[in-house]
């Protein structure tokens, strides 16, 4: 599925929130890595992010 930059920005946004609250991490990162949206994008670019996108369009 092809996400739109407003999706995607939101996605990394919930994630990175999640991430600084104290979520664990998704995948394998140095132990230096310590930015929450820098490990959100590398978890949204390797697919291991668990939140979809629904889109309603009714007209």
């Amino acid at each position: 599925m092809r996400y739109t930059r407003y999706e995607r920005a939101r996605i990394i946004g919930a994630r990175a929130l999640q991430i600084s609250l104290n979520a664990p991490v998704l995948i394998d990162i140095p132990v230096e890595m310590k930015d929450p949206v820098i490990i959100a994008t590398k978890e949204f670019t390797a697919g291991a992010i668990p939140i979809t996108v629904r889109r309603d369009i009714q007209f």
